[in-house]
């Protein structure tokens, strides 16, 4: 399996990316993906393959190629073995991987999840609405430049995004829940968690020993 990088991501990623409006949870993109890297395909045969048979069913090339890249560029913060997870696995434990490379590729991702959701994990404290995605976003505008220079409606859409990626790992049973559902980190993960020593994400899959 080759990568057009072989660097993998910093523990922490480094940048808050907006792509997340776009570049949203795409389980479905990140597991026929992942099945092409685990059938032998290289990065660059892969997205050849998805852009010239559609087979992420978008309207344009373009978006197809986009979507492709952004898949590649989350697997490469994984190891083989749990690219092969998402591409075998059942859909819950795969997705619960495809969470993880959301969170190793994007800041934004990574900071929700451990600040605010691992933190409720922490207390017990499980009641979530709209108030803790205010909150969070105000924080980040407050204390990053980059952050503070999005649009009203990209922080509206990246709340969109945060909201559906809870939804979608069953954090949430919908958008309009009002507190959070336990999770149980499966144990292929927590171990390749604690092997790229990225503990710290670890209560935010309700892991807290």
């Amino acid at each position: 399996m080759s990568t057009l990088d072989d660097k993998r991501f910093q523990r922490e990623p480094s940048q808050y990316k907006a792509s997340i409006t776009r570049e949203q949870f795409m389980f479905y993109e990140m597991r026929t993906t992942a099945k092409l890297l685990v059938e032998g395909m290289t990065d660059e045969e892969a997205i050849q393959r998805i852009v010239s048979e559609n087979l992420f069913q978008y309207p344009t090339e373009k978006q197809i190629h986009s979507q492709a890249l952004a898949c590649i560029k989350r697997l490469h913060g994984l190891d083989e073995d749990l690219i092969r997870a998402i591409a075998t696995r059942p859909s819950e434990v795969a997705k619960q991987i495809c969470l993880y490379a959301m969170m190793r590729y994007n800041r934004l991702v990574w900071d929700f999840m451990v600040t605010v959701v691992g933190e409720k994990f922490r207390t017990q404290d499980l009641g979530f609405g709209k108030r803790d995605l205010n909150v969070y976003f105000i924080r980040l505008q407050e204390q990053i430049d980059s952050v503070a220079a999005w649009s009203d409606t990209t922080v509206a859409k990246a709340k969109q995004v945060l909201l559906r990626v809870l939804v979608e790992n069953e954090y949430l049973d919908s958008v309009r829940s009002d507190h959070l559902n336990p999770v149980w980190l499966d144990s292929e993960l927590e171990n390749a968690i604690r092997a790229n020593h990225d503990e710290a994400v670890l209560s935010a899959f309700n892991c807290l020993d």
